[in-house]
């Protein structure tokens, strides 16, 4: 592994955005992801290095701490935003060609739900385990994950949810799903919800944190 790929998963792991950036005090005016990012870039390593073997094993590595409760959500969100000004520079080369994501990943909060924080780290997190993220934004009913899928054939869903009285939106979404898309695999998360729920509204799986959703879309990818 080159130094400068070292120090990009580094940055990104620890949440370092950038040199201005006083997070985390022990990286205090260092390189953030957004100068070693276009520093690899100008040195010539090649954007799939990059995202394979900085951004994703980071937030690999962040992902895992946050589900042993080595980490909590202002950490992983640090994590996040570095890793997002990382993947900017590298949109270009998707864009191009030169960069194959794994798949597409359709998220929103369900119809009547206006929390959007877990479902912004799980965004974030799939997005750095290398797939295209079609963020519906809160309070979304089945015909905008429709439509999202219309756009975007194949691609995989997850529902959010933070609130029992919206949890049961999802049955509803999933059904339209299915009559729409029937082979679509749609996740489910959130703090009210169960594996057994996941089974009895007929969604595919139940992710109690962002790692294991993307640990999830990558088995189904492969």
């Amino acid at each position: 592994m080159s130094d400068l790929i070292a120090r990009l998963l580094e940055a990104v792991e620890f949440g370092k955005i950038d040199q201005k950036s006083p997070f985390p005090p022990q990286m205090r005016g260092m390189d953030g992801a957004l100068e070693l990012t276009a520093q690899a870039l100008e040195a010539s390593v090649s954007p799939v290095a990059i995202l394979e073997e900085a951004l994703i094993p980071a937030m690999a590595n962040v992902g895992r701490k946050f589900s042993e409760n080595k980490v909590f959500v202002p950490q992983m969100l640090m994590s996040a935003k570095a890793m997002g000004v990382s993947m900017a520079q590298l949109k270009p080369f998707f864009a191009s060609g030169a960069l194959r994501k794994k798949g597409t990943f359709i998220v929103g909060t369900v119809k009547g739900d206006l929390h959007d924080i877990g479902k912004n780290l799980v965004a974030m997190m799939v997005e750095g385990g290398g797939w295209s993220i079609v963020d519906l934004g809160v309070d979304v009913g089945s015909d905008k994950f429709i439509e999202a899928l219309r756009n975007h054939p194949g691609a995989a869903v997850g529902l959010s949810a933070l609130l029992t009285t919206t949890m049961v939106n999802m049955g509803d979404i999933v059904k339209g799903i299915r009559e729409h898309a029937p082979a679509t695999q749609i996740l489910v998360g959130g703090a009210p919800l169960n594996a057994e729920f996941c089974r009895s509204i007929g969604a595919d799986y139940y992710a109690p944190d962002p790692q294991t959703a993307v640990e999830y879309l990558n088995r189904i990818a492969s």
